[in-house]
């Protein structure tokens, strides 16, 4: 068993969403094991309102949470990172930063839930929604044997939980 703190870093292209709600999840289940941060390509400068109004009936960590950019975290003297995620298509397809220590990356797109329309009621769930892919991906990511995984095969098992919908009888199926 190792001591070491694994830093994992969540990329959306606003950062106001989802990348926000990924990085609470796992500073709150990462039990000083991890520690998650999150950054976007073009950061919105602000977190939702849902996002941050979720993430506090869910007695999840908001202190610190703000819309950054990801320079933040590619600069000389910035946490070095393990694990990057993407968790928007977007994001995905842009040209990223070259993150010092070449962390393990891997793309888990989420739909938007701030791109969601309807009732207040109705775009929260679109929260909700999200919300629970991301805590299902990273409740695996944080179950997987790291220390006994060579670089391909983990690699290969972050990949995959990215592309788990949410679904849990779905996944089990395919």
């Amino acid at each position: 068993m190792t001591d070491k703190t694994y830093n994992v870093l969540f990329i959306c292209t606003g950062n106001s969403a989802r990348s926000i709600l990924a990085e609470s999840l796992l500073n709150r289940y990462g039990n000083g094991r991890f520690r998650g941060y999150s950054a976007g390509s073009f950061p919105k400068g602000a977190v939702h309102p849902y996002a941050l109004e979720l993430l506090r009936s869910l007695a999840l960590p908001t202190e610190g949470a703000r819309s950054k950019s990801w320079d933040e975290f590619a600069r000389p003297g910035a946490p070095e990172m393990d694990f990057v995620f993407t968790v928007c298509d977007q994001a995905a397809g842009e040209i990223c930063p070259l993150w010092p220590g070449q962390p393990v990356t891997a793309h888990w797109g989420i739909p938007d839930p701030a791109a969601a329309d309807g009732s207040p009621a109705e775009r929260m769930n679109a929260f909700r929604d999200a919300f629970g892919i991301l805590e299902r991906r990273i409740k695996l990511f944080l179950a997987l044997p790291l220390a006994s995984l060579d670089r391909i095969s983990l690699t290969r098992k972050v990949e995959a939980i990215g592309r788990l919908r949410g679904d849990a009888a779905e996944d089990q199926a395919s």
